[in-house]
């Protein structure tokens, strides 16, 4: 097979596109759309978003120390785009996208009401980096909408809210489900119980 070779680049896709919103007091208060963000460990439980020095939201996230991660779906994908491109130093992002700040448990910054999973962040870390500086964050308090919480199971359908995913430059509803965590073992303990049984 042929391959082609390109200069470094950031071509780990698909990713997130998250909202996250910041600031400490209502006049404050902004959106930054974020793709550079991930997970990075689980106990506890830590994650990081990483943010251009020239951006409104640096210095508000940087003096805040605080921020929440809100998970977007297609419903909010004209919004998560819009926050992206425009600025919080000419527009109130919350006002334009007729989206509602709503409070959070653990820290001053707010949720967006409007998302199924809000991530409440306190920064533990900066870490100069080039392009973009790291915030390291511990994850303080999650916010889940009830409606797509399964009732018999409790388990969070985010499936139901139709996340989306960035891949260079565009945007994608996430599809149908393929599997689960450990499917693969599981077949096999399922086919080796069948055999013994048998015996």
């Amino acid at each position: 097979m042929a391959k082609q070779h390109w200069r470094p680049g950031t071509m780990v896709y698909p990713i997130p596109a998250v909202m996250v919103s910041c600031g400490s007091k209502p006049e404050d208060y902004n959106i930054i759309t974020i793709a550079w963000t991930g997970t990075i460990c689980s106990d506890p439980a830590m994650c990081y978003i990483s943010v251009r020095k020239n951006r409104h939201s640096y210095d508000i996230i940087k003096n805040s120390g605080e921020f929440v991660i809100n998970l977007t779906t297609k419903d909010l994908a004209y919004a998560t785009d819009w926050c992206g491109v425009k600025s919080g130093k000419d527009f109130n992002k919350f006002e334009e996208m007729k989206l509602t700040p709503a409070p959070s448990r653990e820290i001053s910054a707010p949720i967006i009401e409007e998302s199924p999973l809000s991530i409440e962040c306190k920064v533990k870390n900066i870490v100069e980096l080039g392009s973009h500086d790291m915030f390291i964050a511990e994850v303080v308090n999650v916010q889940a909408d009830e409606k797509y919480i399964n009732e018999k199971t409790g388990k969070f359908l985010l499936s139901k809210a139709r996340p989306i995913a960035y891949s260079h430059g565009y945007y994608f509803e996430l599809g149908q489900l393929i599997g689960q965590f450990g499917h693969s073992v599981m077949k096999k303990k399922t086919r080796a119980s069948k055999s013994k049984k048998k015996k």
